[in-house]
């Protein structure tokens, strides 16, 4: 046990008398390199140069309070007021809107920078470092196309519950075959195909539904498709036609509301328990819906009377040319005066119950050469079809649709199923 301690000892002597013969070499060195973090930058401004507050408009709060909350005086913020006017009226920030403050990055942390985001899109800056300026801008906007395809088993709001979708397609579906399709009277394997757009801020927000492109509606076994077309010499500068180039609009709606669901048809022999079934004629056609339900002039016309009194309770009368009036009884609230144009389409007022009537409804009377007629019996005119020089710029936008159309299978053609495709395309907008 000595001899290996004695031994163990020379060699740690060894050791340490070889170490000290050698030459020390120098410790590496590591240059310490900067990595440049990327500046971020938003609604123009480099964000990192300031204070950045973000909050939402409460009620109370108005553009004065939140500046001056911020260290911006009151002589200055009339200033910026009196100076931006033009561009945004400051008394009109709602409440719930969000808004960015942009801040100096000093003990003061005064506000330079005012941003206020009128929607998702769009915003207004106002800056006032330096000068007062005002400028409406908005996010940049990706425009998704999307296909889909569906089966109706009830209904189509249900059907678009089923596959997942923006409801709004379907209401902006609605909108395009009003014309064309009752959408009350839908059957079980009614069928479609729609390309549509999707828009998006900055590439994941959602931003809403934008046009669609493209669609075809089977019901009762008759397909009718629907194609949109821009133009600047179509009245509204765009429109929707089929594959012939017919305008799948009509002079006149199909009922004056969103989704028609008629309660009571135009009846001149009809007979009430409640008056001894006398022979009491309806010459309206009521739709039911909903107390504040929106109720839709069914062509373009001037107002000649919106005016409350008797049985007919809030009602407003339009004149559309020199054959055609229509008249919307028992309204809650009127959103029109007499003289003023509407287009069709545009709220007129709310579904109520003023005047006789036993439950929300509106009474749709429909006037021909000053005579009450049933609308559904009448052959309505239909909107001009596409004019000849218009049909090689119409089928070089319409053919490539027909065809991608072709392609998008149905759900009961799918082996997955209910599903959707997605193809990006970037637009600056």
């Amino acid at each position: 046990m000595r001899l290996v301690t004695i031994f163990t000892i020379a060699l740690l002597a060894i050791s340490f008398i070889a170490c000290g013969d050698k030459e020390e070499k120098p410790a590496p060195v590591f240059e310490e390199q900067m990595v440049e973090e990327p500046s971020v930058e938003a609604y123009g401004y480099v964000l990192d140069n300031y204070i950045v507050e973000r909050d939402t408009v409460k009620s109370g709060d108005s553009f004065g309070k939140i500046l001056f909350d911020s260290h911006v005086g009151y002589g200055t913020i009339q200033q910026i007021s009196d100076t931006i006017q033009d561009v945004f009226d400051t008394r009109k920030i709602k409440a719930g809107k969000p808004y960015v403050l942009l801040k100096s990055k000093d003990s003061l942390e005064k506000a330079q920078v005012f941003i206020y985001e009128k929607n998702r899109e769009d915003y207004v800056v106002v800056d006032f470092q330096d000068e007062v300026i005002a400028e409406e801008k908005s996010h940049p906007i990706t425009i998704v196309e999307k296909e889909i395809s569906g089966v109706i088993s009830s209904n189509l709001s249900s059907t678009f519950d089923e596959l997942d979708t923006n409801v709004l397609v379907a209401y902006r579906m609605a909108d395009i075959y009003a014309w064309t399709i009752d959408f009350f009277k839908l059957q079980e394997g009614d069928r479609f195909k729609v390309i549509y757009e999707e828009r998006f801020v900055n590439d994941t927000v959602p931003a809403g539904i934008g046009r669609i492109k493209a669609s075809v509606f089977e019901h009762k076994g008759r397909s009718v498709y629907a194609y949109h077309f821009q133009n600047d010499s179509l009245p509204g500068g765009s429109d929707y036609f089929d594959e012939n180039g017919d305008n799948l609009r009509r002079a006149f709606l199909k009922g004056p509301l969103k989704f028609n669901r008629v309660s009571s048809r135009y009846n001149l022999k009809r007979r009430i328990k409640y008056y001894g079934y006398k022979v009491r004629p309806h010459k309206g056609t009521d739709f039911a819906g909903g107390i504040g339900t929106p109720i839709l002039a069914t062509a373009d016309g001037t107002v000649t009377k919106s005016e409350r009194k008797g049985g007919n309770g809030n009602y407003v009368k339009i004149r559309h040319n020199g054959t055609y009036e229509t008249q919307y009884l028992h309204m809650q609230k009127r959103s029109v005066r007499v003289g003023d144009f509407v287009r069709q389409g545009d709220v007129i007022g709310t579904i109520g119950m003023t005047g006789n009537t036993g439950g929300p409804h509106v009474c749709y009377r429909f006037w021909k050469n000053g005579r009450q007629v049933d609308p559904f019996k009448e052959d309505l005119p239909a909107s001009e079809p596409l004019a000849d020089e218009l049909r090689p710029i119409f089928d070089s936008i319409m053919k490539p649709l027909q065809k991608q159309l072709e392609t998008i299978p149905f759900t009961t053609d799918s082996e997955e199923g209910i599903g959707a495709s997605n193809a990006l395309q970037e637009q600056d907008l």
